[in-house]
């Protein structure tokens, strides 16, 4: 499976209790944290719902 970069850019402040909870999933909470992850289609989904505040980048 291909990896991908997740780098947080905006705050989870003022945001749905689901954009929180999964941007704590992602392992992500802090602006400029920055995680490796799987590409598989549960993280991409869950991307998805927050590719708001994040950068994806490909590895």
């Amino acid at each position: 499976m291909a990896k991908i970069k997740i780098k947080q850019l905006k705050s989870k402040i003022g945001r749905p209790e689901n954009q929180k909870r999964t941007l704590i999933a992602l392992g992500l909470g802090k602006i400029n944290k920055m995680v490796e992850l799987e590409a598989t289609p549960q993280i991409l989904g869950m991307v998805n719902k927050v590719s708001h505040l994040v950068q994806i980048e490909e590895i």
